[in-house]
């Protein structure tokens, strides 16, 4: 199989396609994953991601010079579309591909970039996002955790929740207050943390399927050098403001219940269905088109250079209800004795809050750009 590792003058989108849905054939065939709903956050395989990255299927949009593909947003949406599309078990470096890789490229420092960059593409980093707190979910000026300058860097002091994968993780991403300013979204500030050091002790936290990828982290004196702080001091809001839109941007806000939607259409397609139950699927296939469209939209912002805020708020919060609308259809269809259904179902609490509860997203979609500064 061909690395793609040549820029998109060398490698077309339907490569890329055409090299994950092979990958991933291979896997099931030898019975290495089953496809399932919400893998890139419960499907966790290291051996898959490593297999990825030495494809050059990791970082497709980042400079060469880091192990990157050198090709666009919208080749890196294929990929992740095909990756979701086959519920293959992207968990390990989903996080780290989407959201600290890019932001490390964007406000890390040489050293930083040097030092993570090529092993995210390797597929050997795992990366976890500290921003949710005990008492700061969605608000995320609510942080309380602290970073002190100290010699050499910063000193972390707090807790986080709902960090997924942080007991595997190899670095974490900490949103931290530097400083208090007049309003409380001044003096935030965003580090990258390996988390051998010492100070962060990791508690799971297990969820309603019996699963364990949620957990809490406390940091006690947690020493970060200055070379893993993001950016300037005091910029995390805006930096942070343009990270969410990796986050909420991506078709994981509308594809993670793609292996369900797969098994509706196939079990209509095995006879007439009622005209009600018809005219449900048909709206649900062409919301499904519709959200395709928008994250080739928010692709083609990024590649622009854009920061699409209220664009990838509008994906994730149309997405949600989407995924939700496809729980609720399978239910009605009789699908409750299924392989996917009862996880899937289990799961969906969560779509509507993770990257960002429904109130604030429409408070973004709402706003003009820069007015939340």
């Amino acid at each position: 199989m061909r690395v793609l590792r040549d820029g998109p003058a060398a490698a077309t989108e339907a490569d890329y396609r055409e090299r994950v849905r092979d990958l991933c054939a291979r896997w099931r065939e030898e019975g290495r994953y089953r496809p399932r709903s919400d893998a890139w956050l419960r499907s966790f395989d290291p051996g898959f991601s490593r297999e990825l990255g030495a494809l050059g299927l990791i970082g497709v949009s980042w400079p060469r010079a880091y192990g990157g593909g050198g090709a666009t947003y919208r080749v890196r949406l294929a990929v992740t579309e095909e990756l979701l599309r086959a519920g293959a078990p992207v968990a390990a470096h989903w996080t780290a591909d989407r959201q600290v890789g890019p932001v490390v490229l964007r406000y890390g420092s040489d050293r930083l970039r040097a030092e993570l960059l090529p092993r995210i593409t390797a597929g050997e980093v795992v990366c976890a996002i500290g921003m949710s707190e005990p008492d700061a979910g969605s608000d995320l000026a609510s942080v309380r955790t602290s970073a002190r300058p100290a010699e050499g860097g910063w000193l972390l002091n707090g807790r986080k929740t709902w960090t997924s994968h942080a007991h595997h993780a190899t670095h974490l991403y900490v949103l931290a207050r530097t400083s208090r300013g007049e309003r409380r979204h001044q003096g935030l500030s965003e580090f990258v943390v390996d988390t051998a050091t010492p100070g962060i002790e990791v508690t799971p936290i297990v969820d309603m399927t019996g699963e364990h990828h949620f957990n809490e982290v406390a940091l006690t004196d947690v020493f970060v050098p200055a070379h893993g702080l993001l950016g300037e001091p005091g910029n995390g809001w805006r930096q942070v403001t343009e990270q969410l839109s990796l986050e909420r941007g991506g078709p994981e806000r509308v594809l993670s219940t793609y292996p369900l939607v797969v098994e509706i259409l196939a079990r209509a397609s095995g006879g007439p269905a009622d005209p009600a139950t018809a005219a449900r699927i048909g709206e649900l296939t062409a919301r499904l088109a519709a959200l395709r469209r928008l994250c080739r939209t928010v692709a083609d912002a990024l590649d622009r250079g854009e920061v699409p805020v209220q664009e990838a708020a509008t994906l994730k919060y149309l997405g949600n209800r989407f995924e939700q609308d496809t729980v609720d259809l399978a239910r009605d269809l009789g699908f409750s004795d299924g392989p996917l259904y009862r996880p899937t179902l289990l799961a969906a609490p969560a779509f509507a809050l993770r990257g960002g509860a429904a109130d604030l997203l429409l408070d973004l979609i709402s706003r003009q750009e820069g007015s939340h500064d």
